[in-house]
């Protein structure tokens, strides 16, 4: 197996210019008001993620012998592509084995590469023990989504990008999954700008490296149920713990919720759309999850952009609930007319639009009298829904709180 090393990165930068682009730094001035910070695009790149890199770079270095035997690789969709394409190019049978809950775009786009797709039960852990079996069946080619130092180094491009478009950058955020992408980010930049800082985000259901490197020893997770499918993994890679160990100066993680929010705000302020996996690094920034970051310059990676439109329309409604931009109330009321009426006028005032309304019978715990009205309102913010509830409760109604 090769090692990595700073002339590996310089040579998938030059291999890659024949697939590769050389994605956008944009500035994101709305994206927080602690710190001024770009997106590195490569939601923007070619299979829309960073993905395409490693793989493409990895399948280049391989030998006639071993793509006779055909390439296999296990992904939850974004690696997927980036083989797929590679040994397109290079003429090599490829088969990709995906977790069943990989989004379908995922993995229609696999096959429009030419590659052979068997969905797994499971997660992508699930998906890399079966790719192992079939490999060894097979005696086809494995080719890593992380672990692996050609496709770290194919990775590593991005931070050459990162320098060379932003060399006064002080902070650099990643996405982590098996931290392939972070590994090689961060190994970059530590050689050329040993004191820009490099942090890691990952989904709190999915914090496999993070807590690993808190443990000090490589840690299974038992689950890692995220929308975030991207880097939904369960275990860490052997060398990326070392490298992440080695180079990385700290981890955090956002929740469901603050990913759905970051996905919303890129879609609405950026014109930008994200997978949960690349939306992590602006969430962070979003909820300020390193305030060692104030007043710096900070370049937030967004990985992917392939998200599956049924996904993406809940993840814009639980990111508008995440933001205050919808609201639920429910008013227990006296049964009599013109409450309805009463109860919009209030809100109206406030500020609110109603867009759905419920009424039921109210439950055992009430009077018999009352009933119970559901409402789904659009809101600006948190503090706009605050004045909602005390306008309602300073006419009288009685706000039922879960």
């Amino acid at each position: 197996m090769a090692t990595l090393s700073m002339d590996n990165i310089h040579h998938a930068a030059e291999v890659l210019k024949e697939v590769a682009r050389k994605t956008d730094l944009i500035y994101a001035p709305k994206l927080s008001t602690n710190a001024t910070v770009w997106l590195k695009t490569e939601n923007l790149q070619v299979t829309g993620s960073f993905k395409v890199r490693g793989a493409y770079y990895k399948i280049s270095q391989l030998s006639p012998e071993e793509l006779s035997r055909g390439v296999i690789a296990c992904s939850a969709g974004n690696h997927a592509q980036g083989v797929a394409l590679g040994a397109q190019k290079r003429g090599a049978r490829a088969v990709i084995c995906m977790p069943d809950i990989a989004p379908i775009a995922k993995i229609e786009a696999t096959k429009s590469y030419g590659a052979e797709v068997h969905l797994v039960p499971g997660t992508y852990d699930d998906a890399s023990a079966y790719a192992q079996d079939l490999c060894k069946k097979e005696g086809m080619t494995f080719v890593h989504p992380f672990d692996d130092p050609d496709v770290i180094a194919g990775q590593g491009t991005v931070g050459l990008e990162i320098l060379e478009q932003m060399p006064d950058v002080d902070a650099v955020l990643v996405p982590i999954g098996g931290g392939g992408l972070i590994s090689g980010v961060a190994y970059a930049i530590k050689h050329l700008k040993p004191d820009c800082k490099v942090y890691g985000v990952q989904a709190a259901e999915a914090a496999s490296m993070k807590r690993s490197i808190e443990a000090q020893d490589k840690l299974t997770l038992s689950t890692a149920n995220t929308f975030a499918d991207g880097i939904a993994v369960k275990h860490p890679g052997d060398l990326t713990f070392e490298l992440v160990n080695q180079y990385v100066d700290g981890i955090v993680t956002v929740t469901e919720d603050e990913i759905a929010a970051a996905v919303l705000f890129l879609i609405e302020q950026r014109k930008l759309v994200c997978e949960g996996a690349g939306a992590v690094s602006v969430a962070a920034m979003i909820y300020d999850k390193i305030p060692e970051l104030h007043g710096k310059k900070v370049c937030c990676l967004l990985s992917g952009g392939n998200i599956d439109v049924n996904i993406l329309s809940r993840v814009i409604y639980r990111g508008l609930l995440a933001s205050g931009r919808r609201a639920g109330i429910r008013l227990s009321l006296p049964d009599k007319p013109g409450q309805l009426a009463s109860v919009s006028n209030i809100i109206s005032k406030c500020g609110g639009n109603v867009i759905n309304v419920n009424y039921g019978p109210s439950g055992m715990d009430t009077a018999l009298a009352t009933c119970v009205l559901s409402l789904e309102l659009e809101t600006r913010d948190f503090e706009q829904i605050g004045a909602i509830h005390e306008a309602l409760e300073a006419a009288g109604y009685h706000l039922i709180r879960d």
